[in-house]
């Protein structure tokens, strides 16, 4: 199998849904939950590499990654996109009934 390597970090938002974590990032619109935050991170990380595992051995990687905003440069490989912020919103009140 091919292996490529790539050298980036991705952000992970941790979200609290009931009694379980839920670990997403936005860089690759992938998800994972767990018990606790701890579990929620380790879930997230296998489902990493999975994810990888899987983009590799169909083909997929490249045109994947482009989709999600990834640019591709020669000389240092693959760059997710940056989270340049975060805000809070109010919902309408009329999606409140």
């Amino acid at each position: 199998m091919k292996k490529i390597h790539i050298k980036s970090k991705i952000p992970v938002l941790y979200v609290r849904e009931g009694k379980s974590f839920v670990a997403y990032s936005p860089a690759l619109d992938l998800a994972s939950c767990g018990p606790t935050m701890p579990e929620a991170k380790k879930n997230f990380e296998e489902a990493l590499d999975i994810f990888f595992e899987e983009c590799l051995s169909m083909g997929t990687l490249s045109a994947v990654l482009e989709s999600c905003g990834w640019v591709r440069s020669r000389k240092n490989g693959w760059h997710s996109p940056v989270v340049v912020g975060q805000s809070s919103v109010n919902v309408p009140r009329a999606a409140m009934a």
